[in-house]
């Protein structure tokens, strides 16, 4: 996996601008803060977006996929300012969990999730190289 930066541009933040891979293409469907019995344990915006991580995980293992497969994640959620709020918290869990893997990232604030109690949902593309 190759990040993409082009000349001159400022490195971003926690993404990256895009990634060029080669191998088998996994994709997982948005992951919302619930357990695996479709449980909301918290309420709290960092603790649904470790859930998602921990849901997405979970899902690439199924794969054989890790976080360093992770070509690329959309993020959904539904207010924008308990994002911004919440960014150190918000890093901290993702780092534990995904490591210093960025790929290419968006953030969409939607108005409402399908499940009423979610916050955030993580849709992720993952590259697994062909051995």
């Amino acid at each position: 996996m190759q990040k993409l930066q082009p000349p001159g541009w400022a490195k971003p933040k926690g993404y990256a601008n895009g990634i060029v891979a080669e191998g088998r293409l996994v994709f997982v469907a948005g992951q919302i803060g619930w357990d695996e019995t479709e449980t909301f344990r918290s309420n709290d915006f960092v603790d649904q977006v470790r859930q998602c991580l921990v849901n997405t995980l979970a899902v690439l293992a199924e794969a054989g996929a890790g976080p360093e497969h992770v070509a690329r994640m959309t993020w959904y959620i539904t207010d924008r300012e308990e994002y911004l709020g919440n960014l150190e918290g918000m890093g901290r869990v993702y780092r534990e969990l995904m490591g210093q893997h960025f790929p290419a990232m968006a953030m969409v604030e939607v108005a409402a999730l399908i499940e009423s109690e979610a916050k955030v949902e993580v849709e992720t593309t993952a590259v697994v190289p062909v051995e």
